[in-house]
């Protein structure tokens, strides 16, 4: 149940009976040849469809995350730490004042992490509250499914390369690119990040069939919804 198609009667009408909640975390940063808004893409779209035959209400997705790495690539856009944190805190202020206590934060971008902290402190501070963060690309069942299907994943790879993060018209390279020095790219600048990376990708192929995709989704989705069917205490 997607808040941005339901009205607050709706939404009235659920508290009365479940108090579970997604808020889904991506960015707005460079992917390479695929969509500048991968991670906001796949983290709101796996919340979704793991919530849709439980009836639980997905609020949109917070589309801006903490990217410093990729300014010098056009279309990125990154937050401040402060202000991350604050905006995270809010809204799960705001979740709670509406009435929702067992909220399930889904992840679509590793600089978001700092959140998963703020969640911990803001339980300590709102007793009677359960948040679970869930990096969802690299849950224990999810990235066995990766690498069963490719070791090399990365970044702007074949791995967030889905049928609703690829542009149409755009034609991705074929060959496998090699791995980045991680360790090395983490001291550069952003200018020096992009002359290092080229296009974006970190290493690997930069698309594998559609079914191997899709695989890989079944098993993800089946993992988050399990976190909301699952313990909350």
């Amino acid at each position: 149940m997607r808040v941005s198609e339901t009205n607050w009667l709706q939404i009235e009408a659920y508290l009365r009976a479940d108090d579970r909640a997604i808020l889904p975390l991506g960015s707005t940063e460079q992917h390479a040849q695929l969509s500048l808004s991968v991670d906001s893409i796949l983290a709101e779209k796996i919340a979704a469809d793991a919530a849709e035959p439980l009836g639980i209400p997905v609020f949109p997705v917070v589309a801006y995350g903490i990217t410093p790495y990729f300014l010098a690539y056009p279309g990125t856009i990154s937050l401040r730490l402060e202000t991350y944190v604050r905006l995270v805190r809010d809204i799960l202020d705001g979740l709670k004042k509406q009435g929702f206590r067992r909220i399930l934060i889904v992840n679509g971008h590793g600089g978001n992490q700092p959140a998963a902290s703020l969640a911990v402190e803001w339980m300590a501070d709102n007793p009677g509250t359960a948040v679970k963060f869930h990096n969802w690309w690299n849950a224990p069942q999810t990235h066995i499914k990766v690498q069963e299907i490719d070791t090399v994943a990365s970044h702007a790879s074949w791995m967030e390369n889905f049928p609703w993060t690829r542009l149409p018209g755009i034609a991705l390279p074929t060959q496998r690119k090699p791995m980045i020095d991680l360790a090395r790219m983490r001291v550069m600048d952003p200018d020096a990040v992009r002359a290092y990376l080229g296009d974006g990708n970190f290493g690997g192929l930069y698309e594998r069939p559609d079914e191997e995709m899709h695989a890989i989704w079944e098993v993800a989705v089946k993992e988050t919804r399990a976190l909301l069917e699952g313990d909350w205490a």
